[in-house]
């Protein structure tokens, strides 16, 4: 591999990840106050039906679609569609844009559960220190979102349950890792998006019509409206595709320090467009989980 492609690859990478911490900061908690369920659906059906437009060639690979590639789309769609981004769009909003950069960084635990699912699934070997750094990380993540303070369920419980499910959205973005890394060994990122996208939207068009969630139509607002566009096509589907580019070009390795730009970018959006500073000891231990991450991909 040449070192144009991996230098491609790991910009293509680096700028998915900015593009993801200005969405957790900045866009998607300002959807808050419309259904969950709602949000993962448009923010999936809208970018799916301006692919349609370009894209619509891609239905010609379904006739060389076997069982397990409808499988692994599908799992994909069910963790890194509508579970993960269900768990991670309700936590920002239960900070209430308090703590949008802790329940990012969370997320940055999604390797520990990738690695595990990857030696479980695709039976890779796990290295010798897993154990040790993914306590590590793991404990880290304890003082990253409560400091040196006991959590308390009368007054923290917004955060307690935006750090559960902060994690979950890790474990379930980890699962939906694993499982594209198996779709990109025999399609292009053209191809796995757009059909990540439409297996996404289908599922979570079962969702509003079942629990009736399209009502929302009628408090969703003009600048709702925009912001479904504005994520759709640039911090959605675009970044996407420019992380499935990238990650076909670059190794594992690689790829986790050029997504560190995601963190790191979400701690500088929080600052300058809410105003918000970790505190020293979430610092710390942001830095000492971030690490711990890296030496997990080493």
């Amino acid at each position: 591999m040449s070192n144009k492609t991996i230098i491609r690859g790991t910009a293509a990478i680096g700028f998915a990840a900015i593009l993801w911490g200005f969405d957790g900061v900045v866009l998607t908690p300002r959807l808050h106050g419309l259904d969950v369920g709602y949000v993962v659906f448009m923010l999936h059906a809208i970018p799916f039906l301006l692919m349609n437009v370009f894209l619509f060639g891609e239905y010609k690979k379904l006739k060389n679609f076997v069982r397990q590639d409808y499988i692994i789309f599908m799992l994909i769609a069910v963790f890194g569609g509508a579970i993960g981004t269900m768990a991670i769009v309700k936590a920002l909003f239960l900070v209430n844009f308090k703590d949008l950069s802790v329940v990012v960084l969370l997320q940055k635990l999604q390797p520990i559960f990738a690695i595990t699912l990857a030696a479980i699934l695709l039976k890779e070997k796990i290295k010798k220190n897993f154990a040790l750094w993914a306590s590590i990380a793991v404990f880290a993540s304890y003082f990253l979102t409560f400091g040196w303070n006991l959590p308390h369920m009368s007054s923290d419980k917004n955060t307690i349950y935006a750090a559960l499910l902060a994690i979950l959205a890790a474990f379930s973005f980890g699962s939906s890792t694993v499982f594209s890394k198996k779709v990109l060994l025999h399609f292009n990122f053209i191809t796995a998006t757009f059909f990540r996208y439409g297996f996404t939207a289908v599922i979570m068009l079962f969702y509003v019509l079942i629990f009736g969630k399209y009502t929302e139509i009628m408090h969703t607002n003009r600048l709702h409206w925009m912001l479904f566009l504005l994520i759709g096509l640039t911090t959605g589907s675009g970044a996407i595709f420019i992380y499935y580019y990238g990650l076909r070009r670059v190794k594992a390795i690689v790829a986790t320090i050029s997504e560190l730009l995601f963190p790191v970018s979400a701690i500088f959006f929080d600052y300058v467009v809410n105003g918000s500073v970790l505190s020293p000891v979430q610092f710390v231990a942001a830095a000492v989980m971030v690490f711990a991450i890296i030496k997990l991909s080493t």
